[in-house]
Formats: C-alpha cells, sequence, structure tokens
C-alpha cells in the first residue's frame, strides 16, 4: 500500500495529467456501473445480451448482464492499479496512453450498452 501511496503522490507533484485521467477513469466505471446496475432489467425473462454481424443480437437472461458490472469494477479499479505500476516501471507516457485507452474501452461499452437497452 505504500507505493501506491507514493506514486501517487508523485504523480501528483510531476505530472497532473494522469492523475486527471485516473479520476476520469474512475467516474467513468463508477458511472458504467451504476448504468449497468439500474438498467438490468431483473423482471424481465429475456434480454439482449450482445451484438453480432451475422447472427444480430443475441438472447439471454438478467444474470448474463451482470458481465458489464464485472466490466465496470474491472476497469475502475484494477485499471487505475495498473497504470500506477505502469507509471512506476515505464514512466508517465505509457501510463497516459494506457488511460486514455481504458476511457475508450468504456465509452465503448456505454455506446454497446445503450444499442442492447435500445432493441430490448
Amino acid at each position: 500500500m505504500k507505493s501506491i501511496k507514493d506514486d501517487i503522490i508523485t504523480i501528483y507533484n510531476t505530472d497532473r495529467g494522469i492523475l486527471a485521467l485516473l479520476m476520469l477513469n474512475f467516474v467513468l466505471s463508477v458511472a458504467l456501473l451504476i448504468f449497468s446496475l439500474v438498467n438490468l432489467n431483473t423482471n424481465s425473462t429475456v434480454v439482449k445480451i450482445g451484438y453480432g454481424d451475422i447472427g444480430g443480437y443475441r438472447d439471454g437472461t438478467w444474470v448474463d448482464m451482470i458481465a458489464y458490472s464485472l466490466l465496470a469494477v474491472t476497469l475502475g479499479v484494477f485499471h487505475g492499479l495498473l497504470a500506477l505500476r505502469i507509471f512506476h516501471k515505464r514512466g508517465g507516457g505509457m501510463a497516459k496512453f494506457f488511460l486514455i485507452v481504458t476511457s475508450a474501452l468504456i465509452l465503448g461499452v456505454f455506446l454497446v450498452l445503450f444499442r442492447l437497452y435500445g432493441e430490448g
């Protein structure tokens, strides 16, 4: 835990852009978690759980939609810790790139969920 605290203090003192990206990543993942949990639709027996270009929309149960909530937690918590590790080992540029890609992934998941909830 001490190295995480030291890395955050170092990021705060040297490059606040990484800190802003860490906060953006955390806020987006919390928003994704809330959005995915609010729209679980537990009363429905069949929901749209995925989309494929060849087969169209795939049906499943609402329990399958919990995967999006787990993805939000993974992208928020573990990718934040991984970004701190990348900053410690590789430097600020690589950590910024990683956090930008993670934020783009979260926004992509939002796009998929909007499409799925629009069809269901």
